[in-house]
């Protein structure tokens, strides 16, 4: 009784803590395109640390288009995206949409209107449709058939006895884990959303797969979408890449002003193709 007492309390703590993201500067407005802005923006998780996450960041990322984000470990990768749905909120300057800081928005639109598909994918006991009306919970059958064929889902789906009413197991033990990616992909595509995310959220599925999944975002014209990844053949494609190290932007360019002037991303991209045939 006394553990389950602390644990209680404790419970009680977490449940109460009010959430320092709030509506107080929201204002009637929707996100139509999905344009993105980063203004001289600094960030740490504690104010009282020394020394800055990410420091003087300044993108612009046209609506619409594609955008890579390569880096090492620990160069704050995905701190930067979770800045545009509000994660957390900038220690200085603005994250704009659509011209807008983020903060302008109510912070359920902003973040119904922008999906992310984590490295980590979570998925809940229930059948496949049912994970994947989490996106949307008012889809058809159709819809969801066609951001699955989008994801390249169809193809193991179809293999199961009961398809789409197949029983996915809590944390989706019962699928592999590019099985998991994929549904996850897929789900966020049903939310329809003007910002679509990528945290490296294709490394645990076959390069082919990965290819077609890309070929069906680009497509996706009315959405903007950024790709976090490992690999560079996962972003050499994008509309720009942005390499970041250690919290700060080095070089922004296409592959192919990269490959040419950027000693970082020269260093990643020919690591990467040791021994192969070019």
């Amino acid at each position: 009784i006394t553990m389950s007492l602390a644990s209680a309390r404790r419970i009680c703590e977490v449940i109460n803590e009010k959430s320092d993201i709030n509506d107080d500067d929201a204002k009637d407005l929707q996100i139509n395109y999905g344009q993105i802005d980063f203004v001289n923006v600094d960030f740490k998780y504690n104010l009282h640390a020394k020394k800055n996450v990410l420091s003087d960041i300044n993108l612009h990322i046209p609506a619409g288009s594609t955008v890579g984000i390569l880096g090492g470990t620990g160069s704050a990768k995905s701190t930067l995206v979770q800045l545009i749905s509000r994660l957390y909120d900038t220690t200085k300057g603005q994250v704009l949409i659509d011209g807008h800081d983020v903060r302008e928005y109510p912070v359920k639109l902003l973040r119904d209107s922008v999906g992310m598909v984590l490295q980590k994918n979570v998925l809940f006991s229930g059948t496949i449709k049912d994970n994947l009306r989490w996106g949307n919970e008012k889809a058809s059958d159709k819809q969801i058939e066609e951001v699955c064929k989008k994801a390249c889902c169809d193809e193991f789906i179809n293999k199961f006895p009961d398809g789409y009413d197949t029983w996915i197991d809590q944390g989706g033990t019962n699928v592999s884990g590019g099985q998991k990616q994929r549904l996850c992909i897929a789900r966020a595509l049903l939310k329809e959303p003007k910002v679509l995310i990528f945290d490296d959220s294709t490394s645990a599925v076959d390069t082919m797969t990965e290819a077609s999944i890309r070929d069906s975002l680009e497509k996706l014209t009315g959405t903007t979408k950024i790709i976090i990844a490992q690999r560079v053949t996962s972003v050499m494609h994008a509309d720009q890449i942005v390499i970041l190290n250690d919290g700060k932007i080095h070089a922004v360019g296409t592959h192919e002003q990269l490959l040419k002037n950027d000693d970082i991303y020269q260093d990643i991209y020919y690591s990467q193709n040791k021994g192969v045939n070019l």
